[in-house]
């Protein structure tokens, strides 16, 4: 088991952090000789392109639109993952967040990189930049803790800089947040005016949501026009370079937390003032078409004010003088969101989108109590229950396989699997190639599991620590699930890697009843392994293949004596999916549901009631504890400021 972890030991541990990953501030400019442009970023939370000027004809977005005409559309921009914390962990640093350890999941703030991983934030202010954020950080990472900007928080404004100094300033705009769904927020689009996606039932709880998020579309675009009317106000507009963009992909159901294009796309507009035309690549009122990724701004930034981007970066300059080529492809995907478990990865070259699920045995549509206080969720699980729903809305509720592959033109809600289809197998190939050597070159560490010593940029990379090449090799094996996999499955329980044996034991847990042949083999490696990932995933093998009473009270257990959080958490997840067969647990379940971790309360409320038979997807209230979430438009709380390690 791993070595305890606490909020103290980290902090402590990045006050000495601190001096190393952020270099001393200089108050002069790189080049006095050389002035440099203000950069004003507009970032929107949790929003697809439900923009007029995308083509979005129910929209009203008059200040993007504007924005748009008179500087550059990007078309097809991705982030690097369907949730802000990691997404916003590549936007700070230039790299995907499962190159980096725990920063892929979505909550971590303990994420160490190495030193020469810079900030833009420290870029910018070494150049002579005044930097501020307001207020939202979230970067699954220890830039959480450190002192990376001028000024964060609710006031942060460039008008607080020092004379003289040009700005890098950063507004992030709550109103398209997930919870804006939670109240019904009424305005100039109506329940009839929308049109409900196919894979979603048209019910009332689905048009409202639709709705709600049109309406705060709109309310986003007017604070937006606001700031930028500030910039007038101050005779800067002249000066200052304006991207607006989202951090993340949509808040409908399969949106947000997914790696469909709803989870994966997002908007961006890039507005370069006459006077720094130079600085462009493309005309007033372009439309760039080739991908380009959230991870692109890092580079971007240093590009515009005469720096190279650092080889580490994995995204590329869109402007200025060290902007790069075009690139093919666009690559993301998920781990842990919130307190449900999966690994997915997908690329898409804006036509096709390939989905890779390494957890094809759990269902797309987990619960997840924050999503789920939304009435389409809510709406849409009912349906399920209620056996109304049609193939293709009842898909979200049903386990998934293992590669998916959809034409965005001809089906852009992605609703017809073409991995079977013979004209369609030499893109396939393409895209499954293309994945394969992506994941290879930046060191993917998605399929590290949470709690282990190797999950980290730095022991994962040390020699022979971490096989990345057989590791993918074996989890491929796990997700295509076939029983002649069964043999390499077992040999990889007897390998010294931790890693390789908890990809054997996924491989096992997937194969289900077809592992049973092997149950003695598989019973061994659970009372001997040393690795309380990998024993987790045995423990919910053996309960599932032979109600195994061993396996069940060592997830009890963990339940009642780790002291990590993490662990808990998978436990809690392996129990969920063994049905009724938890219910001699129950005690130390309902116990977990009144903790600090909120990840492990989560999971655990959910699964008393499932067990007790009480859950309803319409009543079913997340207790928090006893309290209830925050609202995240008050001032004194950001929206992901509970720490779940706490």
């Amino acid at each position: 088991m791993a070595n305890s972890f606490s909020r103290r030991s980290f902090l402590s541990g990045a006050a000495a952090l601190a001096a190393a990953a952020l270099p001393p501030l200089r108050s002069v400019l790189m080049a006095k000789s050389e002035p440099l442009p203000n950069i004003l970023w507009y970032v929107s939370e949790d929003n697809n392109p439900l923009i007029g000027a995308y083509g979005d004809k129910l929209a009203h977005t008059p200040t993007i639109d504007r924005l748009s005409a008179r500087g550059v559309l990007y078309k097809n921009v991705y982030c690097t993952a369907p949730v802000c914390g990691p997404s916003r962990f590549s936007i700070l640093t230039g790299l995907y967040p499962y190159t980096a350890g725990a920063s892929e999941n979505m909550g971590p703030t303990d994420t160490m990189v190495p030193s020469y991983v810079v900030p833009y934030p420290v870029s910018l202010r070494n150049a002579g930049y005044y930097c501020t954020n307001n207020p939202k950080k979230n970067y699954c990472s220890q830039f959480e803790w450190l002192s990376i900007w001028d000024e964060s928080s609710t006031k942060a404004h460039w008008r607080n800089r020092p004379k003289g100094k040009p700005f890098m300033a950063v507004f992030n705009d709550f109103s398209t947040h997930e919870s804006c769904l939670f109240s019904p927020l009424s305005g100039r689009v109506k329940p009839a005016d929308v049109t409900v996606p196919p894979f979603l039932p048209d019910t009332p709880g689905v048009r409202q949501d639709i709705v709600t998020y049109y309406n705060a579309m709109e309310k986003m675009d007017a604070n937006f026009a606001a700031k930028l009317a500030e910039l007038e106000a101050d005779s800067v507009a002249d000066d200052t370079i304006v991207f607006y963009y989202s951090d993340n992909g949509g808040i409908l159901p399969r949106g947000k937390r997914y790696c469909f294009d709803e989870g994966m796309r997002v908007s961006m507009v890039v507005y370069v003032p006459p006077k720094w035309a130079h600085l462009a690549q493309s005309t007033p009122g372009s439309i760039v078409e080739t991908p380009v990724t959230l991870m692109d701004l890092v580079p971007t930034l240093l590009s515009i004010i005469g720096q190279r981007p650092p080889e580490y970066m994995h995204g590329r300059a869109l402007l200025g003088r060290y902007s790069a080529p075009v690139q093919k492809y666009a690559f993301g995907g998920r781990n842990r969101m919130d307190e449900r478990y999966d690994l997915v990865r997908t690329v898409s070259d804006t036509r096709y989108r390939y989905v890779r699920n390494y957890s094809p045995h759990r269902v797309y549509g987990q619960h997840v109590q924050f999503s789920w206080q939304c009435g389409s969720y809510q709406d849409w699980e009912a349906a399920h229950i209620a056996g109304t729903l049609n193939p293709g809305q009842d898909r979200f509720w049903h386990t998934k396989p293992y590669e998916e592959l959809y034409d965005l033109h001809a089906d852009p809600y992605q609703l017809t699997n073409l991995v079977n289809e013979p004209e369609h197998q030499a893109n396939l190939e393409d895209l499954r190639h293309a994945l394969d050597e992506h994941q290879l070159a930046v060191n993917d560490v998605g399929f590290i599991p949470e709690g282990s010593k190797l999950k980290d940029f730095v022991a994962s990379r040390r020699p022979g620590a971490y096989p990345l090449p057989r590791v993918m090799n074996l989890a491929t094996k796990a997700g295509q699930g076939k029983s002649e996999s069964l043999p390499a499955f077992l040999d990889a329980l007897k390998d010294e890697n931790e890693v390789i044996r908890y990809w054997g034991a996924q491989g096992l847990l997937i194969l289900g009843p077809r592992a049973i042949p092997a149950l003695n083999e598989v019973r061994s490696a659970f009372h001997y392994d040393q690795s309380e990932p990998v024993r987790i995933a045995l423990a919910e093998a053996l309960i599932n293949l032979d109600n195994d009473r061993e396996a069940l009270a060592a997830l009890g257990s963990i339940l009642e004596q780790e002291s990590l959080g993490v662990f808990r958490l998978q436990a809690i997840n392996a129990l969920t999916y063994v049905g009724g067969r938890a219910k001699p647990v129950l005690p130390a379940i309902k116990r977990s549901a009144l903790e600090d971790h909120r990840h492990v309360r989560s999971a655990a409320e959910y699964l008393v009631a499932m067990l007790e038979g009480t859950y309803d997807p319409h009543k079913f209230v997340f207790k928090a504890g006893g309290g209830t979430w925050p609202n995240p438009f008050t001032e004194d709380w950001d929206i992901h400021n509970a720490k779940p390690y706490d």
